[in-house]
């Protein structure tokens, strides 16, 4: 049964105060993928017709998480390559990260750099549409976006008793909110109507063995976390790096050599990722100085 903290926050998820609510172009895309009837051009053309929401998601589907060898000049040319899902949830995390990194490039570094290592991960494991793996990764901390731009006492609340006590972020979440950034963001991504390809992964990355349809996406986004975090790329409010679960060592096998020989290549995608978050810092700090 839910109790009363519960509620509120769910309430407030519900109206989404201080989140920008979805694009009508979502609903329009969203029965458009889902009519077998319309291709890709079509649904190309709609977003085209945006040309913010054109720039946002070419600069998301050219960054260094999807790692495509060669630049892609066109929404077209994206959507072959991605699928429509992915185009989906790119124009849909182009307004939620517009808003991430204005007021959290820490949290938004360290989003990038999962989805990039999930991304790594779900190829070398051979998953079906690893950028859609590398997408949940992307969405993967969507809980803590929603805690500072609609709970944000309680958000600095938690972020304070995580520091006094040295606790776990999630600790400090069900201490406070009754409920964690994981349970948050699944939450949101289902009343989106959003695959459950990416909800499941989102909403059991802390607890892989709850994952009942996606585990080995869910293992994926949760070995991706723990890396980044051991890298120090970005920050998403825990100081320190938890074991990863059993579950997660056996469906996500990264033996030492395995990593000494993946660590390389990890290396140079977050050195083409730095240069992408440092031009959005530019841009930030330019926006910042002319308003």
């Amino acid at each position: 049964m839910l109790d009363d903290k519960r509620r509120e926050v769910k309430k407030k998820l519900r109206t989404l105060e201080g989140l920008p609510t979805l694009p009508p172009i979502v609903a329009k895309l969203t029965r458009m993928i889902g009519d077998e009837t319309v291709s890709a051009p079509q649904i190309a053309a709609v977003i085209e017709k945006d040309q913010v929401l054109t720039s946002k998601v070419l600069r998301l589907v050219n960054s260094a998480f999807y790692g495509f060898p060669r630049r892609i000049s066109t929404v077209s040319n994206a959507i072959v390559l991605l699928g429509f899902n992915v185009i989906r949830t790119l124009v849909i995390t182009a307004s939620i990260f517009e808003m991430m990194q204005s007021r959290d490039v820490g949290l938004w570094e360290h989003s990038l750099g999962v989805a990039m290592v999930s991304g790594l991960l779900a190829r070398r494991l051979g998953l079906d549409q690893p950028e859609e793996v590398a997408t949940a990764g992307l969405l993967h901390d969507l809980g803590k976006v929603v805690e500072r731009a609609t709970l944000l006492e309680e958000y600095r609340n938690i972020q304070q008793m995580v520091n006094e006590r040295e606790i776990p972020w999630r600790e400090a979440e069900a201490e406070i909110l009754h409920m964690d950034h994981a349970e948050m963001g699944g939450y949101l991504l289902n009343r989106w109507n959003l695959p459950e390809r990416l909800i499941e992964p989102v909403s059991f990355h802390h607890e892989v063995h709850r994952a009942r349809n996606f585990p080995v996406e869910t293992a994926v986004v949760q070995m991706a976390d723990l890396l980044v975090r051991a890298r120090g790329f970005g920050f998403a409010g825990d100081p320190w790096v938890p074991e990863p679960e059993e579950k997660t060592l056996k469906l996500v096998p990264l033996s030492r050599e395995d990593l000494s020989a993946l660590w390389p290549e990890l290396e140079v995608r977050f050195y083409e990722l730095r240069f992408f978050t440092e031009e959005i810092r530019e841009a930030l700090s330019a926006k910042s100085a002319s308003t």
